[in-house]
């Protein structure tokens, strides 16, 4: 395999026409690392992928991997290697043939391509699938074959486009679980765009979190969890209610929300009217309409929530740890 390099981007811009879809931005994604864009539709990861890759022209600034300006290269000549959210198989060929692909393109010997093919698809388990055609295949399986194609290039950074979005539930679990491994054993960059928030909390080592083309906030899932940057991050990356005035908002995690149905001394910060109830296994997640402070929501463990369940309708008092609520930029 190839070996993993430090991919940086400086004032890197995306202009379609008048429109900046990539603003300038600056971040280093660390040799070995796995990283996840995060946003909504339109925050400029997927432009941000794709200029990475070489499928789009860089407006202005610079890509640099391990040292070397990549900029303006070829998508073949970078050190990358993409993984579309369509996975864009070749319907003709079998699954050996697809993952031995770009070899042939380089005119490498068939036997020697095919071995390195059928090594690849051990490492994604797909091995007993070498003969069978894509339209044999699930979902799940079809994303194996994608992965072994896009690493038969050797890259030295994989790019994943919401690699896990076409899958049911219970598989991407099971696929974020296999992607994590499958970084680890190759010691190679993963890049991965997605809008999903578990996914990134649970994949990368690095959360960039993009909206109107810019980065909002940059850093490990437990600091961008637990110390949201701004609002849109708290809000973004879930779990979190923000309070306060203009100016001086803060971010408080919905499971440090204490909720009571008696007024507590004078401690209590908020009255509040529990609108809705969600039974959600392990936690019970109430929806709070706190009056003009807003719609509030607390997160309780089934254990607590059930020693003295609170009906739809109930009039509840809120209290929290100073500690607990934190700053939000303005």
């Amino acid at each position: 395999m190839a070996r993993s390099l430090e991919l940086e981007l400086a004032a890197t811009t995306k202009k379609y026409g008048d429109t900046i879809a990539v603003n300038a931005i600056n971040h280093r994604f660390a040799a070995g690392s796995y990283s996840c864009l995060l946003g909504p539709s339109g925050c400029g990861k997927s432009s941000t992928l794709r200029m990475i890759a070489g499928h789009e022209t860089v407006s202005t600034g610079d890509i640099v991997l391990g040292g070397t300006n990549i900029t303006d290269l070829p998508p073949a000549k970078r050190g990358t290697a993409m993984m579309f959210q369509s996975y864009a198989l070749f319907p003709h060929l079998s699954v050996v043939d697809n993952v031995a692909f770009s070899q042939k393109m380089k005119g490498v010997d068939k036997a020697i391509r095919q071995k390195k093919a059928l090594e690849l698809l051990e490492l994604v388990d797909m091995s007993a699938y070498a003969a069978r055609m894509p339209s044999q295949l699930s979902g799940g399986q079809q994303q194996r074959v994608a992965l072994a194609r896009a690493l038969i290039t050797e890259p030295s950074v994989l790019l994943l486009d919401e690699p896990l979005s076409a899958l049911d539930p219970f598989l991407r679990i099971k696929m974020r679980l296999e992607l994590k491994r499958l970084q680890r054993e190759l010691g190679i960059s993963f890049i991965h765009v997605t809008h999903s928030q578990d996914e990134a909390l649970a994949l990368a080592d690095d959360i960039i979190v993009m909206n109107n083309g810019r980065i909002e906030q940059a850093g490990t899932p437990r600091d961008i969890f637990n110390a949201p940057a701004t609002e849109f991050v708290a809000k973004f990356i879930g779990g979190h209610n923000v309070l306060g005035q203009a100016g001086k908002r803060v971010a408080l995690r919905a499971d440090r929300l204490l909720v009571s149905k008696a007024q507590d001394g004078g401690s209590t910060l908020l009255g509040a009217t529990v609108r809705d109830v969600e039974y959600l296994g392990s936690t019970v997640k109430l929806a709070l309409d706190a009056g003009t402070t807003g719609d509030l929501t607390a997160s309780l463990s089934d254990e607590v929530f059930f020693q003295d369940p609170i009906d739809i309708g109930t009039a509840v008092f809120l209290t929290w740890k100073p500690e607990d609520a934190h700053p939000l930029a303005a």
